[in-house]
């Protein structure tokens, strides 16, 4: 009496699908006029998380990590991607200020819906602060 035990073997073809988790540089913009921002690189974000689980993650970074001192009190409510990969850069150097209208990312919505892929790079800022700025965006030296 032989028994024949067979394995499945699925494959799955990483072409097919995007990828599960990201490396995400994140820009936190404290200030438009006095380009007071500072970078933060977010590791291994899955992109299936809500626009309010990344922030909530990187809040807690910011909270984390020393030198992050004047950041911790500033208001963030807004994320926006600043540029895609292979993307055009923008030409303002604090922020992106065209795709309102497509690049904030919603609430509710994944980073893959939101159209995150790897190496995405986000802003994080204050609405309110980037709509004064946006009517006259001038750099105080």
């Amino acid at each position: 009496h032989t028994h024949t035990h067979t394995t499945a073997t699925t494959t799955t073809n990483m072409s097919d699908t995007a990828p599960a988790t990201a490396t995400i540089p994140v820009r936190l913009i404290r200030n438009f006029e006095h380009r007071s921002m500072k970078q933060i690189v977010m590791h291994d974000i899955s992109l299936s998380l809500t626009t309010e689980q990344f922030e909530a993650l990187i809040r807690e970074h910011i909270q984390r990590e020393p030198g992050f001192g004047p950041f911790r009190t500033q208001h963030f409510d807004t994320l926006k991607i600043l540029h895609k990969p292979f993307g055009f850069k923008t030409s303002n150097p604090v922020i992106n200020l065209d795709h309102d209208d497509d690049w904030v990312l919603l609430p509710g919505k994944t980073l893959a819906e939101s159209g995150i892929v790897p190496e995405t790079e986000v802003s994080f800022y204050s609405q309110e602060a980037y709509l004064k700025y946006k009517e006259n965006p001038v750099h105080v030296w």
